[in-house]
């Protein structure tokens, strides 16, 4: 072995290195924590999910560019040693360790990271119903947090009730006007429901003006259920 390629071994060795530092650094971290006086089988995508008792946390590692994103809870679960059951709400194909996202009814916490202008963009949004209390924050970072925890569930029109939860209209009534499958609807009676008692939260899908919100790149976070 001859030492004249050492040299460009050991840059090739430092990169790598900086690459690594670099791409974890850019990641960002969630602690997911359940405060609620029950069981939480917490989901994510990506991440896939675990059980959390009252008191626990669960923390995931979410590479940087990431887009689309969603964590939520779910209630009154029931899986087998191989991972493989059923949830009340939120359910994602039967599995405990989720690979797609949940079932309705679902609180939403939503992100895409390091977008335009190495922002965050994240939000909560009950477009898909809800189903458990949530807070949103930054843990760095100047940014501000975001929450719904307001009794939707004991609150929910007679017409959105669902064991476990609150429906969203569109998940109940499938029609132009909730589901905005046009691109043209706006709020109803039904979404300002949702709004009026969590006017952080995405209530229909074009409630974009009062409803997104963003952090610097590189900022971690933390979602409590139950908060």
């Amino acid at each position: 072995m001859t030492t004249s390629s050492s040299p460009a071994k050991l840059a090739l060795v430092f990169l790598l290195i900086s690459t690594l530092l670099f791409t974890f650094t850019q990641a960002a971290t969630f602690e997911i924590r359940n405060q609620c006086p029950y069981t939480v089988w917490a989901a994510a995508s990506p991440g896939g999910g675990q059980r959390l008792e009252q008191g626990q946390s669960w923390t995931i590692n979410v590479p940087a560019g990431t887009t689309m994103a969603r964590i939520w809870g779910r209630t009154n679960c029931n899986f087998d040693a191989n991972g493989r059951g059923q949830c009340q709400t939120g359910d994602c194909g039967g599995l405990l360790q989720c690979q797609g996202y949940g079932s309705p009814p679902n609180t939403l916490a939503e992100y895409a990271l390091n977008q335009f202008n190495n922002m965050d963009f994240f939000d909560i949004s009950v477009i898909d119903g809800f189903n458990i209390p949530m807070d949103f924050s930054p843990t760095t970072g100047n940014c501000r947090g975001i929450r719904c925890a307001a009794d939707i569930i004991g609150q929910c029109p007679a017409e959105l009730k669902t064991p476990g939860g609150c429906n969203n209209p569109c998940t109940v009534y499938k029609t132009d006007q909730y589901c905005c499958n046009s691109g043209s609807c706006g709020p109803t009676p039904l979404s300002q429901f949702f709004k009026q008692r969590c006017p952080d939260a995405y209530s229909y899908p074009k409630d974009d003006a009062t409803s997104t919100f963003t952090c610097p790149g590189g900022t971690n976070y933390r979602v409590v259920f139950c908060p």
